[in-house]
């Protein structure tokens, strides 16, 4: 546990840069226009309600995600604070400077480079090993407490974050169901590809890229 509060220099510059080029896949995704991630609806669907941006309603679902934690005596880490953070950020400073996107073909470029992007970033992020993100450690916090499987908890998660993102006005399209379908592959590639340069991970959340 002290290990996730007090990484080396390399670790540190790995989260980071793991989370923020996240953002920007996250942000990608968005701009395409065809169809958010399950968070990420959930968070524009918030934006429409609230003075918050996508981003600021992000790090806000992030820290409510977090409570949910406590009954489930989940155990964050310097990662987790940092996701929390960093990838709202990310994205709304990677949609600020991305210019409208008409052509077809450049959406459907953006959104397949989003899903690859947050894949090869969660790579770097999960091999830090410096704790799970908020949404990951409420799964795995779920499946460890109720004994509930891995995958029915993120099905549940997903699928109750983008039914109450639609309904209060956040976009969902074909690129909100390829992300579902691909985002664990994407996972699992950058995963594997980075880990055996990585240090050896520490977070559960690993187990279920994979």
């Amino acid at each position: 546990m002290r290990a996730r509060w007090r990484p080396t220099p390399p670790q540190l510059a790995q989260v980071l840069i793991g989370l923020w080029l996240f953002g920007m896949g996250e942000a990608l995704v968005v701009s395409s226009e065809l169809g958010n991630s399950p968070w990420t609806v959930f968070a524009e669907g918030v934006s429409k309600h609230t003075p918050l941006s996508i981003g600021g309603a992000t790090l806000a679902t992030s820290f409510l995600v977090l409570l949910c934690w406590i009954p489930l005596r989940e155990l964050p880490g310097l990662g987790t604070v940092l996701n929390a953070i960093v990838i709202g950020v990310s994205i709304d400073a990677t949609l600020a400077l991305l210019p409208h996107l008409d052509a077809i073909g450049v959406r459907w470029a953006a959104l397949l480079g989003g899903i690859a992007l947050v894949g090869f970033a969660s790579g770097l992020y999960l091999t830090a090993a410096l704790g799970p993100g908020p949404r990951d450690g409420l799964m795995t916090g779920l499946n460890e407490r109720f004994g509930w499987p891995l995958a029915a908890v993120r099905t549940a998660i997903e699928v109750t974050a983008v039914s109450i993102g639609w309904a209060l006005g956040g976009t969902v399209g074909i690129g909100s169901v390829l992300f579902a379908l691909l985002i664990g592959h994407a996972v699992s590639f950058g995963v594997r590809r980075i880990g055996p340069y990585a240090a050896p991970p520490r977070s559960p959340a690993r187990a279920e890229a994979r």
